[in-house]
């Protein structure tokens, strides 16, 4: 089986936090997301944007964590926001009903 591959880009503006992900979310790459959500979130930044335009795949050990993260950044008094979630992606949550514990909304990406 070939190793999932998960990369992420840091950007950050004066008040939030960019993390531009491409790949897969799933068992294998989950702890490399929230150690990179973790590390922003000592920043305190007032928003975290995962921008999920890239991922290609994200099994239900990555929806936990996405869900986790959010309750994370929401008990740091920080808001965690997805951005171009893929279609798959909503239909997912859509199916187990965690769209609504997410917060996603689309935008354009700090430049």
């Amino acid at each position: 089986m070939e190793r999932a591959e998960l990369t992420i880009a840091v950007r950050r503006t004066a008040d939030e936090v960019w993390l531009v992900l491409a790949g897969e979310i799933d068992m294998l790459t989950a702890a490399q997301l929230s150690n990179v959500v973790n590390e922003a979130l000592g920043d305190s930044p007032t928003r975290i944007v995962l921008d999920l335009e890239g991922v290609t795949f994200c099994d239900s050990q990555g929806l936990g964590t996405l869900v986790v993260l959010s309750r994370k950044a929401s008990r740091a008094q920080s808001l965690l926001v997805l951005t171009n979630v893929g279609d798959f992606l909503l239909r997912v949550l859509d199916i187990t009903g965690l769209r609504s514990a997410l917060m996603i909304r689309n935008e354009q990406s700090a430049s």
